[in-house]
């Protein structure tokens, strides 16, 4: 029986008949870029309840998720990207039904909408499971963010630094999320707990209703290059995620962009909060150098 022959039998939701398949699990992620969100992407598939899964990645933000995706897998491996556009289900319909379907996010947050249901546009937001968002420690973020522009010789030191600043506006709307989670009904992934412990991982599988299939970090995901540091790793346990700052702390960009953040006074104390390390470091900062708000014209 068809997809289609089944929503006239059983009235299914026409997105099901559009994707291919009815899924079990349908979780919607959000995440700022460098954020270990292909990481978590992966491992998500991985330990999807049937096995089987259909990711569609960086989605278009107040569209229709299943015709905005900017790629797509197929039980974790990139599939056909222009035929999933032109006929969803020829490639996603090749999972079974009750197969995982995953959606996310770069560089949204729900709070830039009306609502949470505005960010995926017309989709009917009560076929969801859950939502997902995934934040990183503020230095480590922000190091390998502006590490990956640099190495694009596109971009000038102004472009980099302007879409940088803007970014770190929408990660401290991100990290207010995260501390309205529980009000919100998200589920929070932490980046450099799911690095750190694997008991970590095990709680967030238990939190989303999912087993325990494989709980590794698993390889490198290739998607914006991979490592902005590390090029040549292959398993993520190769890479030294919790170090990415240090490696940058002589970068005079990198130094400015810090002394700028730490006068946030939306960011640092939601830093407090959630990384204080991080808060630390840039109450340092704001000791060495006054307030650019505070000086003279």
């Amino acid at each position: 029986m068809t997809a289609v022959d089944r929503q006239f039998d059983a009235g299914m939701p026409m997105e099901w008949t559009r994707l291919g398949y009815v899924p079990g699990q349908v979780l919607r992620m959000f995440g700022m870029r460098r954020s270990g969100n292909h990481a978590i992407a992966n491992w998500l598939q991985r330990n999807a309840p049937t096995g089987q899964s259909v990711f569609l990645n960086n989605c278009k933000p107040n569209t229709d998720p299943l015709n905005t995706f900017r790629s797509i897998e197929v039980d974790g491996k990139i599939a056909p990207h222009r035929r999933a556009l032109r006929n969803l289900s020829s490639i996603a319909g090749r999972v079974d039904d009750n197969a995982m379907l995953l959606f996310s996010y770069e560089d949204v947050t729900p709070q830039m909408f009306a609502s949470v249901q505005a960010v995926s546009g017309p989709f009917d937001e009560t076929l969801l499971t859950g939502d997902v968002l995934v934040y990183r420690s503020f230095l480590n973020w922000a190091a390998s963010l502006l590490k990956k522009m640099q190495a694009n010789d596109s971009y000038s030191l102004l472009r980099r630094n302007a879409i940088l600043l803007q970014a770190i506006d929408h990660y401290g709307v991100l990290l207010q999320q995260v501390e309205e989670a529980d009000e919100l009904g998200f589920t929070c992934i932490c980046y450099d707990d799911w690095v750190r412990s694997a008991k970590y991982r095990e709680m967030v599988l238990d939190q989303l209703d999912l087993p325990l299939r494989d709980n590794s970090l698993g390889q490198v995901q290739s998607y914006g290059g991979g490592s902005s540091f590390q090029k040549q790793a292959s398993s993520a346990d190769e890479l030294e995620t919790s170090r990415r700052w240090q490696k940058m702390a002589e970068d005079p960009e990198f130094a400015a962009i810090l002394n700028l953040a730490a006068h946030d006074a939306k960011l640092t104390p939601r830093l407090e909060r959630l990384f204080p390390r991080d808060a630390a470091l840039l109450a340092r900062i704001v000791g060495a150098n006054p307030s650019p708000e505070k000086g003279t014209s």
